[in-house]
């Protein structure tokens, strides 16, 4: 499962209360079915973060290293497509034979169609997906191992349910309206070119090319509690345009071990495209998190932790969790210092600057 071992794919959440005293008691009340009971129709509830089977939701099961651990499972049987049309196929030849007909019509054929699922969906092994989350009580936080709108929703909507607490997403807007009290359209759409507007604001990829800008003009960045921390930019880089006149849709760059030195990578520097997703690294001191920010989504894939020390499971699960929330504070830290950066006061020369460090990059 996510987030006690190895790479993790997540989405950051905050709860804008308390969780209630017997949540552990809401999450048992809604668990997951038995797998005997699972037919065509997706079976949805909560199991414990060990495993999809663990349905025995208690005190012990639900917690690790202080933070509630669980999942919300999906479990619904189906027909693989070519053996259903094979059956279905069979059932009308042997109806056209006992009518001497030579073919059924559309109506009969979704009768048998029907029926031959019926019949047949309970023999087919259910099919398992889970979306893992932790929630870290103490500073409301909480991550879930999940990135596509249709899982978020689905994932929100069942926990909203669950505990009546509706999770709110750590978003650009989020993060604006939050720490520095401003709304999205208070922030100027960040343009390569000046006197060229940009038909759609995209403040996550803004932010995104500013911390490549940033990496590579400051680094460096010093928070009030963890110290300094240095951001990297990596490849693969994806680039997106906005409009015909960029050159629309996506450019991805891999170019051997200096995709960020490439001549592809100044190319779509030089028309205007916004760097959509990319590879990084966030340092501090011996401590290194690394993945993949999706800055549409707000999103981290194949993300790796600081390694930790030798110590038992709890302990390198409250570990990882704390080292969450350590990287969750640097990269709001990051975007507060891109949104002061992209105030009214400061935001023609960040332009300028950003305009500037493209043009002159050289490319390999």
């Amino acid at each position: 499962m996510p987030f006690d071992r190895g790479t993790v794919t997540f989405t950051i959440f905050e709860l804008p209360e308390a969780l209630p005293e017997n949540v552990i008691e809401l999450f048992a009340a809604r668990k997951a079915g038995t797998l005997d009971s699972v037919n065509d129709e997706p079976q949805i509830g909560w199991v414990t973060g060990q495993h999809l089977l663990d349905t025995s939701i208690d005190a012990a099961s639900a917690q690790a290293g202080g933070c509630y651990y669980l999942a919300l499972r999906q479990a619904v049987r189906k027909i693989p497509g070519s053996l259903l049309n094979a059956l279905c196929r069979r059932e009308e030849q042997a109806y056209m034979r006992a009518n001497n007909l030579e073919y059924v019509s559309g109506k009969l054929k979704r009768q048998i169609k029907e029926e031959t699922v019926e019949k047949h969906i309970q023999k087919m092994p259910p099919s398992l997906s889970g979306i893992t989350f932790v929630i870290e009580p103490n500073r409301k936080l909480m991550y879930v191992a999940a990135t596509s709108q249709a899982q978020i929703d689905l994932f929100v909507d069942n926990f909203m349910q669950t505990t009546g607490i509706e999770p709110l997403q750590l978003t650009p807007e989020y993060i604006l309206e939050k720490e520095l009290n401003r709304l999205a359209v208070d922030v100027p759409i960040l343009s390569l070119e000046k006197g060229v507007s940009y038909t759609e604001a995209h403040l996550g990829r803004d932010f995104l090319l500013y911390l490549w800008y940033y990496s590579e003009s400051v680094g460096e960045l010093e928070h009030p509690e963890y110290g300094s921390f240095d951001v990297l930019i990596e490849g693969p880089l994806c680039f997106e345009g906005d409009g015909e006149d960029r050159g629309a849709g996506e450019t991805v760059v891999r170019k051997g071990e200096s995709p960020l030195r490439s001549a592809e990578a100044k190319a779509a520097l030089s028309v205007g495209k916004k760097l959509k997703k990319a590879k990084f690294s966030l340092t501090r001191l011996n401590q290194v998190w690394s993945g993949t920010f999706d800055a549409d989504k707000f999103s981290f894939s194949s993300f790796k932790l600081p390694e930790g020390e030798q110590m038992n499971d709890f302990e390198i699960f409250a570990e990882r969790i704390e080292n969450l929330g350590i990287f969750r504070d640097a990269i709001v830290a990051y975007f507060v210092k891109f949104a002061e950066a992209m105030n009214k006061e400061n935001f023609e020369n960040t332009r300028k600057a950003i305009c500037e460090w493209a043009e002159k990059r050289e490319s390999v």
